[in-house]
């Protein structure tokens, strides 16, 4: 992913994890995403909800099996079966460092043959305060593409770009079908072009390697 300079941008996220060979070769075989998703080591003690959700959005539901199944089958556990809803089609997996992920599109129908390919990648946030948050990071150059009051907030992004967005602590909690109890450390780290900061939630910010 390129950084620019002119648009606020997420170049990747970056998870600290108990064992980065293991972690890597997990991320390798479940979903391909390259320097998008990188690892590294930390002892850092984390219990229950970490406060955040990694989200591939994909084309059609046959995607989003065919990654969930490869998650599987690398390590991951099932915390939400992949279903139809009213939104479409997804579900929720664990990653082996404990990482969640959710793979979904909004059809619900295929419309043409399984792919691998993810159309966007959102680092979804659970924050106390939507509002404040939502604030803060339009202070940090962040653009709002999309907002439905202190419930969930979306920031622009370029194509090429990881897109964040924001919502309660609870309601993100509820959409990973986890407990939104935990403490601990995030074991997140935003990597970036808007600097480094540790926005009100405690989740950190980097400036990207370029």
């Amino acid at each position: 992913m390129n950084i620019t300079t002119d648009r606020a941008t997420i170049d990747s996220v970056i998870l600290e994890v108990t064992d980065p060979t293991a972690a890597q070769a997990f991320y390798a075989a479940a979903f391909g995403l390259g320097d998008t998703i990188r690892v590294r080591a930390t002892d850092a003690p984390t219990t229950g909800f970490r406060g955040y959700m990694l989200s591939l959005v994909v084309s059609q539901p046959s995607t989003v099996d065919s990654l969930i199944d490869t998650a599987l089958a690398a390590g991951a556990t099932t915390v939400k079966p992949a279903k139809k809803s009213f939104w479409g089609y997804g579900g929720v997996i664990e990653a082996p460092d404990g990482a969640i992920w959710k793979i979904a599109t909004s059809a619900k129908k295929d419309t043409g043959p399984a792919t691998r390919e993810v159309d966007d990648v959102v680092v979804l946030l659970g924050v106390d305060n939507v509002k404040a948050t939502k604030q803060f990071y339009v202070e940090h150059g962040l653009t709002v593409s999309k907002s439905f009051g202190s419930k969930y907030v979306e920031f622009d992004a370029p194509k090429s770009a990881m897109k964040l967005a924001l919502y309660g602590r609870k309601a993100a909690a509820k959409d990973a079908g986890v407990p939104p109890e935990g403490s601990g450390s995030h074991r997140l780290a935003i990597a970036g072009n808007v600097g480094a900061f540790t926005d009100p939630d405690g989740f950190a910010w980097e400036t990207a390697a370029v």
